[in-house]
C-alpha cells in the first residue's frame, strides 16, 4: 500500500496527477510541468516534500557522532545553521546526500532522501554506537512543504508570526516560529536553484491538508502554483543539484561526483577519509559532467554515452530545460573528455546524436 502525506487530500482537490514515488503517492504535476517550472523560476511555487526523512541525533557526543559519519565539517556550524553534506562509505562513495541542521551542540537533525530513510537510519545508528548519542527516526511524525521562487520570502513573511525573522535568515540557516499558527521549523533552503524556504511541521502540531490550500490561497496574488515531482526534477537539474540513485550513489565517490566543496579532509577522522585522501592524491579518472544536445533529441536517464566511438557510461539525468529551452543532461565521463565544448554522443533510439560538454550549473539565478 502506498504511503500518503498529510496533504494528500489537498492534492486531490487541486487535481494533481498522483503517481507512485518510492512507496509514496505524490503529485507528478497539476497544471503541467513547464507551467509549474516557470512559476518557480519567475514567481513562486509550493511543493509537498513530506516524503523526505527526518533523523535526529542528540546527546553529549552528538556533534562528534555527526562529524564522524558526514563528509562536511559540522564543527563550522553554529545553532540555526544548515549544511549540505553526505554520508560517505568506507570507500568514499555515497550512502546518501543529506542536510544537517544544528539546534545546539547536543541536538542535530539530518534530513535524508525518501528512498533511503530506513537504510540511512540503520547506517547512522550502527556507525554512532561508540558515541554518547541517541539516534531517533522521526520521519513519520513530520510533514514538509517547500516554498520556492523569487517571491518566496514575500509569501513566507505573510505566513509566520515574526516576519522579521524570515527576512533575517540567510541561505542555509533556519529558525523556529509559528507558521499559519502552527509550530514550524522555517529553513531558507531548497532544491530548485531559486531562493526559497522549507517548512517542517510536526504532525502532533495539528497540521492537516488545509495548510497547503491556505498557503496557495495566501499566495494567489503572487502568482503561486502548486508544483509536483516533474517540475522539481527539471528545476534541480538546471541547477545541477544531484539526485540520489541517478547522479550519486554507492558506486561513485564524492570526488567523482564533483562534490569536493562538501568534503573536508582536514577536519579529522570520518568514514571514508583514507580512501578519499588516496583518491585525491592519485587523481580521479571519471567525473560527473554536464552536457547539452546539439543534435535533435532529449537524453533520458540510462541512455548510452559515447566518446570517440566508445561507450563510456550512461546518462544519469536528462531532460528538456524549460528555462534554457534546450535538452540537457549529466553523465560520468573520462576526465580527459569532461572539459566544456568536448564533443560527445548520446545513444537515442539506436542512433548516435551529437552533444557537447558544457559548464555547470546550466542555470544560476542572478541574485
Amino acid at each position: 500500500m502506498r504511503k500518503k502525506t498529510t496533504f494528500h487530500k489537498a492534492h486531490q482537490e487541486l487535481n494533481g496527477r498522483l503517481v507512485e514515488f518510492f512507496g509514496w503517492e505524490l503529485p507528478v504535476q497539476y497544471s503541467g510541468v513547464r507551467e509549474e517550472h516557470l512559476a518557480v523560476r519567475n514567481r513562486v511555487g509550493v511543493f509537498d516534500v513530506s516524503h523526505m526523512g527526518e533523523i535526529f541525533v542528540s546527546g553529549k557526543e552528538a556533534r562528534e557522532a555527526v562529524q564522524y559519519i558526514t563528509s562536511n565539517d559540522v564543527g563550522k556550524l553554529t545553532p540555526g545553521g544548515v549544511q549540505y553534506s553526505t554520508l560517505p562509505t568506507p570507500s568514499g562513495c555515497i550512502v546518501d546526500d543529506i542536510l544537517v541542521y544544528m539546534f545546539d551542540a547536543e541536538r542535530y537533525l539530518l534530513v535524508v532522501n525518501a528512498a533511503n530513510v530506513e537504510k540511512d537510519f540503520a547506517w547512522i545508528r550502527d556507525h554512532t554506537r561508540n558515541f554518547a548519542a541517541r539516534v531517533v527516526n522521526e520521519s513519520d511524525h513530520y510533514s514538509q512543504l517547500a516554498i520556492q521562487g523569487p517571491r518566496a520570502e514575500e509569501l513566507v513573511r505573510r505566513l509566520v508570526r515574526d516576519p522579521a525573522r524570515v527576512t533575517a535568515l540567510s541561505y542555509y540557516t533556519f529558525t523556529e516560529d509559528r507558521c499559519l499558527d502552527l509550530p514550524a521549523i522555517v529553513s531558507r533552503t531548497g532544491y530548485t536553484g531559486e531562493d526559497g524556504f522549507e517548512l517542517y511541521f510536526q504532525d502532533t502540531s495539528g497540521a492537516d491538508y488545509r495548510v497547503l490550500l491556505d498557503i496557495i490561497e495566501e499566495g494567489r496574488d503572487l502568482g503561486i502554483l502548486p508544483a509536483g515531482l516533474g517540475a522539481r526534477d527539471t528545476l534541480r537539474l538546471e541547477s545541477k543539484m544531484a539526485l540520489y540513485g541517478n547522479d550519486i550513489d554507492e558506486s561513485h565517490t564524492i570526488l567523482e561526483a564533483g562534490l569536493k566543496w562538501i568534503l573536508k579532509l582536514k577536519k579529522g577522522d570520518f568514514i571514508g577519509r583514507e580512501a578519499l585522501l588516496k583518491q585525491k592524491e592519485e587523481g580521479i579518472t571519471r567525473k560527473l559532467a554536464g552536457f547539452e544536445m546539439t543534435g535533435r533529441g532529449i537524453a533520458r536517464p540510462g541512455y548510452p554515452v559515447w566518446v570517440e566511438d566508445r561507450e563510456v557510461d550512461r546518462v544519469t539525468s536528462g531532460t528538456y530545460s524549460p528555462t534554457l529551452q534546450k535538452a540537457i543532461g549529466l553523465a560520468y565521463l573520462p576526465v580527459g573528455f569532461s572539459k566544456p565544448d568536448t564533443p560527445i554522443e548520446i545513444g537515442i533510439r539506436n542512433r548516435k546524436v551529437p552533444a557537447r560538454v558544457v559548464k555547470t550549473p546550466f542555470y544560476k539565478r542572478k541574485s
